[in-house]
């Protein structure tokens, strides 16, 4: 692994080496153990798209390991008055151990992997959020003790988000069923691929089907930047897919209930699941500093 830009770059092994490392650094940053293994490093930080978590988990796990990250906002950089994604790669190649970007089309970070020569970390495409299912993937090991043979309920839009969420699922052995409305299923290229690899992946259009005996449930906001023209369409159509306590009476009682988050409160989730004792969506949000660290080390050590 040179590059991650897709979950499905990932094995089963790498996955499990990399959860085993963030748990360990989990664990010494709670005890105030010093890990600097990226003393002297620098990372990139190239930003198309606000953020609170991926910046600050990345700025911070990259301290924590003794490195330094720059915030790169496109709109401060060439890239963003015309300079080659390319060009870009090449320049920063030079000046810094490792680039990690958040961009509007995948095909940019595609882009800079093929001609930067130090490791390029995908935080985020329109196409899929890998970076984010290692977080989540981290979260229900440490709450279920497994991952193989678990079901994984994603309810409402299939985005990018879930797009890596199938792949992720199929490399580990987890079932995921997709409940959405027609016309907001997940990527049917990433569907396939799952299945390919062995995935049990299930699209519906009934969040019933989805919940029923689900270890795991997970939303997304509705309203995903870049959808803000289509408010009024999206609310109607996806008014049904809202994860409840009716939909969460339907799972197993122990099931963990996630959000990657932002979360808007009454819309793809009630506060009072949220919010309530199935919710693991902060530990969870504390988990990308920890994955990402230890992608990190993967990557730039």
């Amino acid at each position: 692994m040179k590059h991650l830009i897709s979950m499905a770059d990932l094995s089963n092994e790498e996955i499990i080496e990399l959860l085993d490392m963030a748990e360990d650094l989990k664990e010494k940053r709670l005890r105030g153990k010093v890990t600097d293994l990226l003393k002297n490093k620098s990372l990139a930080m190239i930003f198309e798209k606000s953020s609170t978590r991926t910046r600050v988990s990345f700025e911070a796990g990259m301290a924590d390991l003794g490195g330094h990250a720059l915030y790169l906002n496109y709109r401060d950089i060439q890239i963003g008055r015309g300079e080659t994604v390319a060009d870009t790669a090449r320049v920063l190649s030079g000046y810094v151990h490792g680039i990690t970007a958040r961009v509007n089309s995948h095909d940019t970070v595609v882009d800079l992997a093929e001609h930067a020569s130090v490791p390029v970390i995908n935080a985020l495409s329109d196409k899929e959020h890998p970076c984010q299912i290692l977080a989540d993937l981290l979260t229900i090991q440490e709450y279920k003790n497994r991952l193989d043979g678990l079901k994984y309920a994603w309810i409402g839009d299939g985005n990018n988000v879930c797009n890596s969420a199938i792949l992720g699922c199929a490399i580990v052995g987890m079932d995921i069923v997709v409940a959405c409305p027609e016309g907001y299923e997940p990527d049917e290229d990433i569907v396939a691929q799952a299945r390919a690899m062995g995935g049990n992946v299930t699209i519906t259009n009934d969040p019933a089907e989805a919940a029923k005996d689900a270890d795991v449930f997970y939303t997304d906001v509705w309203i995903s930047m870049g959808d803000e023209d289509e408010v009024e369409k999206r609310m109607h159509d996806l008014a049904n897919y809202q994860i409840n306590s009716e939909l969460v009476a339907l799972a197993k009682h122990d099931a963990i209930v996630m959000h990657c988050l932002p979360a808007h409160r009454g819309e793809e989730i009630t506060a009072e699941v949220l919010d309530g004792p199935h919710s693991v969506v902060f530990e969870q949000a504390e988990n990308r500093m920890h994955a990402q660290k230890a992608l990190m080390l993967k990557l730039m050590a």
